[in-house]
């Protein structure tokens, strides 16, 4: 795969990150294609999060490069932000504004008009299930439901890539299936490029790309079975289990 290429969504070409002296990524290149479901799976500490913070420039890339539909972030960093919408691990919504207060301030931070914005807001509500809520107060909201106008305020801009950082992080099973299904759609229907990090086996699908990270570097890469043939076993918990054991990644 040509990490460099234009054809590439997102492209991590040999990135790596420390914390003082202790690494967290070593040497990540992957990149993600338009339309495609890409799945970074790795245990708590593997160096997710970190990877998820370089792309919103939440952390400083120290070592090398990252491209955005074939243009280094660095070089055009307001441009390639433009392009991406986040869903950040931790809720960031506004628990004492209303559903439409919240995606209105969102929409004008990126130049949106007011009439535009409520189009698209209620276009998006709609498309999640949510039609009905834009006048009720965050709070009022159950989580799976925040979860889902989070990824309405992450799609207000129309960006053709998606990144979502453990999303489903204490929803209970209903909201996970819900928040999956709507990515995934956006990646099938819409040609969205889809990025999620996760640790839970049962959110990966036979036809997503596969990043299993395991102490900051990449301990297998592919289709799910390609991973569990190289690992040499029948599931992705096995594959999971045998790669990211305690001993270090060569």
């Amino acid at each position: 795969m040509n990490n460099a290429s234009p054809a590439a969504a997102i492209a991590f070409c040999e990135v790596s990150h420390r914390y003082g002296r202790q690494p967290a990524l070593d040497g990540i290149s992957f990149a993600v294609a338009p339309g495609q479901f890409a799945v970074v799976l790795g245990p708590n500490g593997a160096g997710k999060t970190t990877l998820f913070l370089l792309p919103a420039r939440l952390l400083p890339l120290q070592a090398g490069e990252v491209r955005i539909f074939g243009t280094s972030l660095d070089a055009d960093p307001r441009g390639a932000l433009g392009r991406i919408g986040f869903v950040f691990q931790e809720p960031t919504l506004d628990l004492d504004l209303t559903v439409g207060e919240n995606l209105r301030y969102h929409a004008g931070l990126h130049g949106i008009g007011r009439r535009q914005a409520n189009l698209r807001i209620d276009s998006e509500l709609a498309a999640c299930g949510l039609g009905d809520e834009s006048g009720r107060r965050v709070r009022q909201l159950s989580a799976g439901q925040r979860r889902r106008i989070e990824i309405v305020r992450a799609l207000l801009h129309r960006p053709p890539l998606l990144l979502l950082d453990e999303p489903t992080a204490g929803l209970d099973v209903a909201s996970r299936a819900a928040l999956l299904a709507r990515a995934r759609a956006l990646a099938a229907e819409e040609g969205c490029a889809v990025l999620w990090t996760t640790h839970l086996f049962d959110e990966v699908d036979a036809t997503d790309l596969v990043i299993l990270l395991n102490r900051g570097r990449i301990a297998a890469r592919g289709p799910l079975a390609e991973i569990n043939a190289a690992a040499g076993t029948a599931s992705l918990a096995e594959s999971f289990s045998r790669l990211t054991s305690d001993r270090r990644a060569p």
